[in-house]
């Protein structure tokens, strides 16, 4: 029997337009948009259908961009195919993604998430401002091999693995004279290197102030038990206790992001049906490195048959 599981995408996969056509055709999706802005203090449903991109792409707007516009495609998943929503069993979300995982779960409200989705932004983004940092994608290489380049690269500055994405795909985080270091160390070795446009080293000490406020922050929502389980990033396993899930999203912001360990573990506990609910699809194909032939579909924009891209 088929054991569903949804996972929600994490920062980079905004683009300018995304959530119109949500939108447009479902009210409940609209009214997310509408119930942001007054929290959020902007118009988020006008940056995210026309932009700019470069105002767009900043970490303090794409977070609660991205969170809200992954919630309008799961009213679209629940107003078609509810029974999916029903029945699915286990989710997870890749870092940012996981606030929308665990209101999925009913672990928190989607405004106290909201409130906390945007002082994260907040204060990654200072964090990032304050000191000049970076994340390079490292292809073809394993981790052991990154390890050593960051040991290496760390002679220009601090940098670590921060993303343990899938076989072949790992993220480096640190100052940009290290992910300069770490990506021609890279190369060297026969891999490929791919800065990253983004504001800072997330996932590393370098975000230090970040966790503090976050801290402060997530002392004043509720967080209950879920009503299913929700996937850490920090350990890769899942927490029924209001007060852990609380310390792991406050650690989440200075720990690596253990994605591929995630996902085995929904495999391991027999999930056989994926659905990757917001912008982009990289989940997707994150998922098929790790298992080629589970079932992966997409829930977003696109309104094709196959209800994704």
């Amino acid at each position: 029997m088929s054991k569903i599981a949804l996972f929600f995408p994490g920062q980079g996969a905004q683009h300018v337009g995304m959530g119109q056509r949500l939108a447009a055709q479902y009210p409940k999706a609209r009214e997310l948009y509408e119930r942001a802005a007054p929290i959020l203090g902007f118009d988020l449903a006008k940056l995210c259908f026309e932009g700019p991109a470069a105002e767009l792409d900043s970490t303090i707007i794409s977070q609660p961009a991205l969170f809200v516009t992954s919630l309008a495609a799961l009213e679209k998943l629940r107003a078609d195919n509810p029974e999916v929503v029903l029945g699915c069993e286990i989710a997870a979300g890749l870092s940012l993604g996981e606030y929308t995982a665990l209101v999925f779960a009913s672990a928190m409200s989607f405004e106290d998430a909201l409130r906390v989705v945007k002082r994260r932004g907040e204060a990654m983004q200072a964090a990032a401002d304050a000191t000049p940092s970076g994340m390079v994608s490292i292809l073809l290489l394993d981790p052991a091999q990154v390890e050593q380049i960051c040991k290496e690269a760390s002679a220009h500055g601090p940098i670590q693995i921060a993303n343990y994405l899938c076989p072949g795909n790992l993220v480096v985080s640190g100052e940009n004279a290290a992910c300069e270091r770490a990506a021609e160390l890279a190369t060297a070795a026969g891999g490929k290197a791919i800065p990253l446009a983004v504001a800072g080293a997330f996932h590393t000490n370098i975000m230090k102030p970040a966790d503090e406020a976050l801290a402060e922050v997530l002392s004043e929502v509720e967080i209950r038990s879920p009503e299913i389980p929700v996937v850490s990033n920090v350990d890769a396993q899942t927490h029924s206790d209001p007060e852990e899930i609380r310390q792991l999203l406050i650690r989440q912001v200075i720990n690596p992001v253990r994605w591929e360990d995630s996902i085995n573990l929904m495999l391991a506990e027999g999930c056989t049906d994926f659905y990757e609910v917001g912008p982009g699809k990289v989940l997707k194909g994150l998922l098929k490195r790790i298992s080629r032939k589970t079932a992966c579909t997409t829930i977003n924009d696109s309104f094709d048959e196959t209800g994704g891209i």
